[in-house]
């Protein structure tokens, strides 16, 4: 029997913990099947977000063609391969092409793409591939680094290692200036 309004998730999170040797009948378990299903749902919401509906009319006319960049934005995401969360900061660049959109948009394609069961590799491919789509700028530039807690807690245990993956397209890929100019700014601290 099932309480909340995620019945079939809370009945298999009661089952796993079962299968652990858990009492999920226990004071201190009572409710963790109802929290955990709220949880996953929240930590995937991505799947249920829809790129066209964030971009939402937010890509402009513009006559700016020199190099924008977000950076430093915080991401969560899980790891399809152990549920186990990762984060870090993920740091964006285009340079117009006659469209620009607002900067808000930015965090929030991440957000989309973090809200899933992911890989950092594609995760970082699926910013840059949307941003082209969106904009068709002259280039693109998407650098995510990343703590993997399934490094950290378990596997090799290494506490500060980061990932870091990177998508360049465009002028970005193909002028070696202007990815150098991008990577230098994102690493200035100002």
């Amino acid at each position: 029997m099932t309480t909340g309004h995620n019945g079939r998730k809370e009945t298999l999170i009661k089952e796993f913990l079962t299968e652990l040797g858990e009492d999920p009948k226990r004071e201190g378990l009572l409710k963790t099947p109802d929290r955990v299903a709220k949880m996953y749902e929240f930590l995937t919401k991505g799947y249920q977000q829809d790129i066209d509906e964030v971009m939402n009319g937010a890509v402009f006319e513009e006559k700016y063609s020199e190099m924008v960049i977000v950076k430093d934005i915080d991401f969560f995401s899980l790891c399809e391969h152990h549920l186990i969360p990762f984060f870090g900061k993920c740091h964006i660049a285009y340079i117009p092409n006659g469209r620009i959109v607002g900067l808000s948009k930015m965090p929030r394609i991440v957000e989309v793409f973090a809200r899933r069961l992911q890989v950092q590799e594609r995760m970082t491919q699926q910013i840059a591939d949307t941003l082209y789509q969106y904009l068709k700028p002259m280039g693109v530039a998407v650098v995510m680094e990343a703590q993997h807690l399934c490094m950290i807690m378990r596997g090799v245990e290494k506490l500060n290692s980061i990932a870091t993956t990177s998508a360049m397209l465009g002028a970005f890929r193909n002028d070696v200036k202007t990815r150098s100019e991008f990577l230098t700014l994102i690493n200035s601290k100002s």
